[in-house]
């Protein structure tokens, strides 16, 4: 059973990533225009894709654990290391250039939401071990 039967998840990791690009292209983009994307809007549509692809992906990779289905490996972990290093670097950056740059809420929400899933999906793969082992 799935729970998006018309989305693959081949299909949903691909779009999961290529938002991933994107949404990256555009904040790094933003951070040299020094908050124009932000000003227009495009960083909060640009978000609101990638938070809901990786929000239907993520959820349908769990739903897959739990039904013993889902047989792919891909760490969440990697896109909290990679999302870490943007924003590190681009604080580091705005420091070290003493720019006038303020990282926009989406963006910082973004990453909370990031790090949210990867503990969420942590906790509940350790949950499914733990009823495997009974």
């Amino acid at each position: 059973m799935k729970l998006f039967p018309q989305l693959n998840q081949s299909f949903l990791r691909r779009a999961t990533n290529f938002w991933t690009f994107v949404f990256f292209i555009v904040i790094i983009g933003d951070f040299i225009t020094e908050n124009s994307f932000d000003r227009a809007g495009l960083i909060l549509l640009v978000a609101i894709f990638y938070t809901a692809f990786l929000a239907i992906y993520s959820a349908e990779k769990e739903f897959k654990r739990w039904h013993e289905s889902n047989k792919t490996m891909h760490p969440g972990e990697m896109y909290v290391v990679i999302w870490t290093i943007l924003i590190v670097g681009l604080l580091a950056a705005n420091l070290y250039l003493k720019e006038k740059y303020e990282l926009p809420a989406e963006v910082r929400a973004s990453y909370i939401v990031v790090i949210g899933i990867l503990a969420i999906t942590k906790e509940s793969k350790y949950l499914y071990k733990q009823k495997k082992k009974r």
